[in-house]
């Protein structure tokens, strides 16, 4: 931090962080903070104050790590209370101060400008504001909650706290965040010194004697009926899985019948109740750490050096085809989509602008960097054309001989050294690479559908892959804005192979006389967005045959009988009542076009057994266990390695609950010996697929309490 005072007697506080991590609060900041709080204290004749928030500078959010370690209630509620104190010192310092933005602003920053008497900021596209803690399963708890109802009303600000939502600086001042915009960043200060000067009684509106609170209190109003309202909103999106929505609703209502030091005192409680929660851990854990350890190169080699990617090859302009060529060209590389027919290629184009249509509608982006996106893409049925890219994605359909000819055929027309990517979700990568003539070159790269949407790519290493063909895949991974996880070769890798599990279950669940009702209503109170059967339906049931079959022309395995439940779901589904999946209209769902879809009569009648259902609590335990020990299995195997790697895959792949930590995770709560009873329990009732693997023995054996 930087501190001048000009020829006025204002003092400008200019806010700077160098070589360090922007995620998270630090003690250097916190020290420096004070440092200029204390100066300001103590300077003479002090007219006033303005804090920058610019460009150059990064306003961390919380001292997370630091809050993570603490498990006594009132060492957290000591430690939040002290933090607030130092805005609260800003707040009483008996003269203006402006916070003056040139840039985003989120977390503290959000909660530090709302401490300032006035906000002001430079109208460009780089001015953006959230509250985003809630999605990472936290609160705004340095009084942000308390201010900003304070400052616009619990109407408006509810919604702004409970979505995280990033808005823009004209939505900013209309939501009455800012109070003030200007075209210039010395526009901005010429007018901050202004309203100073203009300005020396001024005191927060909560500080004022008779403060009115905006639109009436949580009794006052029309907030009662709005108020009414949210829990079971909150309730309907969260299943009760997700307590920071609701911690944000009680402050909200219950600090705005207060006066304001005894609302923040209040929200340093709730904010501590809601730190200690094993639902927070588990988002915080994931979210924070595990989430930054991979995308700082967690599983990159280490010694190869970064590398360039400027132009990027997509064979297959399909439903996952243009995704990627999509999510490339707007990461500003440029894409040559190719396909076996120019009407194809056209058309995979014109699904791309689709997205784009979409994104400029919404207010995502704007018209002419649709049109630069657009135009970084070339879409062609000539394969020399991708002759000049650094890497080429092949994204055929999940076909072995077909990836292989397509493989061929485009190495046919390649003059020059890449390095060949397979989108594939479940072939190996070792035999795909057999119809390449460089297969250290070659790897695996699955996208997840849609790909525009989901951030996770897995990374698939074959026998024979390089280094650097590795470390090339994973720059590329973080060019386009994805999160990387490598894995190493097998049959569905990682997240088919355990996500599989999932939607095997659903179909064991069904085809043992549970209604298709039940068994989805458990799925979304266990915390995942889709149930198994809607997944299934998705993804469609014929391309679970397609991969079964694949799967026993290559390994021609035994029809088990823990498989034959799910394999004769899948048999009477295709063959008996023709009924594929949504592409074909009808599936374990009816897809009418007037109305939402619903199961279907004919599934229930074929499948339903009253006698023979399973409580919602087993139901749930079986898609929890099923999962995690098939991602034990993965470990076991080495096709993963780190507990950070399991978990993020298994959160951002499929949607595995977020509130449990991950598919590992869950079994680090849940406890290494009691969940390896629980599952042998499980594996006599129900088969071996719940059978504990020898790891988790040998764990136990070691004294091991918990996977790393």
């Amino acid at each position: 931090m930087t501190y001048q005072k000009n020829q006025d007697n204002i003092a400008i506080i200019q806010l700077k962080l160098k070589d360090q991590n922007p995620d998270f609060l630090n003690q250097g900041y916190n020290e420096g903070l004070l440092e200029n709080i204390i100066r300001l204290e103590n300077e003479p004749d002090l007219k006033g104050v303005i804090i920058r928030f610019s460009k150059n500078s990064y306003l961390p959010k919380y001292d997370i790590e630091k809050l993570f370690k603490v498990d006594k209630a009132d060492m957290c509620f000591e430690y939040i209370e002290s933090q607030k104190n130092i805005l609260r010192r800003i707040e009483n310092l008996k003269v203006p101060v402006v916070a003056a933005i040139n840039c985003s602003l989120v977390g503290l920053g959000m909660e530090l400008a709302l401490a300032c008497n006035y906000r002001i900021a430079v109208d460009t596209t780089e001015s953006q504001f959230e509250f985003s803690e809630v999605r990472h399963g936290i609160i705004p708890g340095y009084g942000g909650i308390i201010r900003l109802t304070r400052t616009i009303g619990i109407e408006k600000s509810l919604p702004l706290l409970l979505n995280g939502n990033q808005f823009n600086a004209e939505q900013a001042l209309d939501f009455g965040f800012l109070n003030k915009l200007e075209n210039s960043n010395d526009k901005m200060i010429e007018k901050s010194i202004q309203w100073i000067k203009a300005n020396q009684n001024t005191l927060q509106p909560w500080d004022q004697q008779n403060f009115i609170f905006p639109h009436g209190n949580a009794h006052e109003g029309q907030n009662p009926a709005l108020i009414s309202a949210y829990p079971g909103k909150i309730r309907k999106k969260t299943r009760g899985n997700f307590p920071a929505p609701e911690t944000i609703l009680s402050i909200a209502v219950e600090g705005s019948l207060v006066d304001f030091e005894t609302a923040c005192r209040l929200e340093s409680r709730f904010y501590t109740e809601l730190l200690l929660k094993k639902a927070t851990k588990n988002i915080i854990k994931a979210n924070w750490f595990q989430l930054k350890k991979i995308q700082s190169g967690l599983s990159r080699p280490q010694k190869i050096p970064k590398t360039t990617i400027s132009k990027v090859g997509v064979v297959g302009s399909g439903l996952m085809g243009h995704g990627i060529a999509y999510v490339s060209a707007k990461a500003g590389l440029e894409v040559v989509m190719v396909d076996s027919n120019q009407s194809n290629a056209d058309k995979g184009l014109e699904k791309i602008k689709k997205i784009l249509f979409s994104d400029v509608k919404k207010h995502v982006i704007t018209d002419s960097i649709a049109k630069d996106i657009l135009y970084r893409i070339n879409a062609t049925d000539k394969y020399e054309n991708l002759n000049g890219c650094d890497l080429i994605v092949e994204a055929v359909y999940e076909d072995k001989k077909l990836k292989g000819k397509v493989t061929i055929e485009v190495e046919r027309h390649i003059l020059n050294d890449k390095v060949f990517a397979s989108n594939t979700s479940t072939i190996p990568i070792t035999d795909l690479a057999e119809n390449s003539n460089s297969p250290e070159s070659f790897i695996g790269i699955h996208f997840f559908s849609p790909v525009n949407q989901m951030k996770l790519v897995e990374i698939i290493k074959g026998e024979k892959t390089s280094k650097s063909t590795l470390a090339k895949a994973f720059d590329f991974a973080l060019k386009i804005e994805k999160i990387p996880l490598v894995v190493s070769d097998s049959r569905g890798f990682y997240t088919t192979r355990v996500f599989e599990r999932y939607a095997k279950e659903g179909m064991a669940l069904l085809h043992e006389g549970n209604h298709p009702v039940s068994i989805e209503s458990a799925a979304r109170a266990a915390g995942f967005p889709v149930g198994p059967l809607s997944v299934i339906d998705e993804i469609s049931i014929q391309l679970l045959a397609d991969i079964r079959n694949q799967s026993g022309n290559d390994l021609n395995p035994k029809k088990t009988e823990s498989e034959s439940s799910w394999n004769d779901v899948i048999d009477y589904m295709l063959k008996i009542a023709k009924r594929p999946g949504r592409t074909a209209g009808k599936g374990f769902y009816e897809y009418p076009t007037k109305r939402e879809k619903y199961i279907s009569s004919e599934v229930v009648k074929y499948f339903y057994k009253s006698q023979n259902s399973s409580n919602q609590e087993e139901m749930v335990e079986r898609l929890y266990f099923s999962q995690s020990i098939e991602a034990v299995r993965c470990f076991e195997e080495k096709i993963v390695t780190s507990a950070a790697d399991a978990n993020i895959g298994s959160i951002f792949g499929w949607g595995f609950p977020l509130f449990s930590g991950g598919v590992i995770q869950f079994i680090n709560n849940y406890g290494l010996e009691k969940f390896r009873d629980r599952a042998n329990i499980l594996c006599d009732k129900h088969g071996e697929r719940f059978c504990p693997p020898k790891l988790l023995g040998r764990m136990i054996d070691n004294g091991e309490d918990c996977f790393k």
